[in-house]
């Protein structure tokens, strides 16, 4: 059943995940693929799919709420990535430059190996090392940003945040819970943890 379908799609982006990041990928569609299977289906679609079938939810608000959740969740994934990167560690509670470390394969990262120099592509090489210093990581967020990765990454937030949205318009799903699951895409979007 459902909570079946669940499981396994957190198992396949769970390894998506760790695979990607072994082998050093910087793939967009990789990156989004993951989000996709991580956040997008584990975080918010299924979720919202348990609550709906717990009330006896049409096959047609079940669709409806996978072509919302499914863009949300890559969103909110991606706005996770831009804040391991850039996000406020006393807010966050992550160490600022962590994914860094771990040489996580995020959208933020394929965006910015695809677009930087010769000299630059050293430094990102370093990615996914422990023993990246606060420095590089320094140097790493001033490539991201340069590079227009951070750039494109928020609008590509934007676009998936404005997808999500678009999936209410006509869908059947009662207003007074378009209203509710519209302040859970902003708050996904806008969040700073």
């Amino acid at each position: 059943g459902l909570w079946h379908e669940l499981r396994l799609e957190l198992v396949a982006g769970q390894h998506l995940d760790m695979l990607t990041t072994a082998k050093r990928e910087r793939d967009s569609d990789c990156a989004l693929l993951v989000a996709t299977y991580k956040s997008g289906k584990y975080t918010v679609e299924r979720p919202l799919h348990l609550g709906a079938t717990l009330s006896n939810a049409s096959r047609d608000v079940l669709e409806s709420l996978s072509a919302f959740g499914l863009p949300l969740g890559r969103a909110f994934q991606l706005r996770d990535d831009v804040l391991g990167v850039f996000g406020d560690s006393t807010v966050t509670g992550k160490p600022v430059g962590g994914d860094l470390r771990e040489g996580k394969s995020t959208f933020l990262l394929a965006e910015a190996t695809a677009s930087v120099d010769t000299d630059d592509k050293l430094l990102f090489d370093r990615v996914g090392s422990e023993d990246l210093t606060d420095d590089e990581i320094s140097q790493l967020q001033s490539l991201l940003r340069s590079s227009g990765a951070l750039e494109r990454t928020e609008a590509r937030i934007a676009n998936e945040h404005a997808e999500a949205l678009a999936a209410l318009t006509n869908s059947s799903i009662a207003e007074s819970a378009k209203d509710g699951l519209r302040e859970l895409a902003q708050r996904c979007v806008e969040r700073s943890t």
